[in-house]
């Protein structure tokens, strides 16, 4: 399926991104309400219940079917961007479902239930493997950033940014650097394998920018990045 992807930065506002379906393709959108604008047949649109597993990972009950040729516009929140993804043949990646945004016809998905370590770090309990011949886009705060891997040096990433890796990486928790660092660092995947894995850049690391930045005391920062979690009790 070919799916044009146009986006437009439109300040504070976030992004709008326009679809232009054509003759023969069919684009499934997983938050139909964002769809602002349409131009085509009406019947080119036929929104449907999920299923319960899609349900129950989206916490949607609805998806939106659309059909070309026809194109239509889709509002993002601020801060957060589009990314599609063409798959390729033998892609092992595991993705997190909640940031999918759309899929085309030809699409399929497996699910994959995550090992209890997983679990309780990613407070998750499966991943999704898409494979088929098609796209998807996947909604994410900040921009996508593909990061390689390397078969015996590790790449630490940190875990609340991962939304896609190999499913035969081997991954373990870790921390890094010396003392003072790994003491004040989150939690990283530290990841070898082959392949890539797909992180949203912007989430945890520039919140705390953005709360650094904010008009306070020199002492009170200093206390903050010296005492032993102090980040959680200084506020």
């Amino acid at each position: 399926m070919d799916i044009r992807f146009e986006t437009d930065t439109l300040q504070a506002l976030g992004e709008a991104a326009t679809f232009r379906i054509q003759e023969g393709e069919t684009v499934h959108v997983l938050h139909p309400g964002q769809i602002i604008a349409y131009r085509g047949p009406s019947a080119g649109r036929a929104d449907r219940l999920m299923d319960v597993k899609g349900m129950y990972r989206k916490r949607k009950l609805i998806r939106a079917d659309l059909k070309g040729p026809s194109e239509f516009i889709a509002a993002l929140p601020p801060g957060y961007s589009l990314k599609p993804l063409q798959l390729k043949a033998g892609s092992d990646l595991l993705y997190d479902y909640k940031h999918l945004f759309y899929y085309t016809d030809g699409v399929t998905m497996q699910s994959r239930i995550l090992n209890v370590k997983n679990m309780l770090i990613t407070r998750d309990a499966v991943k999704m493997k898409f494979s088929g011949q098609g796209q998807i886009g996947l909604l994410t705060e900040g921009h996508v950033v593909e990061a390689g891997l390397h078969p015996a040096e590790p790449l630490y990433v940190q875990a609340s940014s991962v939304i896609a890796y190999p499913e035969n990486a081997r991954m373990e928790l870790a921390v890094y650097g010396n003392h003072l660092a790994s003491q004040h660092m989150s939690y990283h995947w530290k990841i070898t394998g082959e392949g890539s894995v797909l992180l949203q850049a912007g989430r945890e690391s520039s919140r705390k920018l953005e709360d650094n930045l904010q008009d306070e005391s020199l002492f009170k920062r200093i206390l903050r990045e010296v005492i032993p979690f102090g980040g959680v009790f200084i506020k």
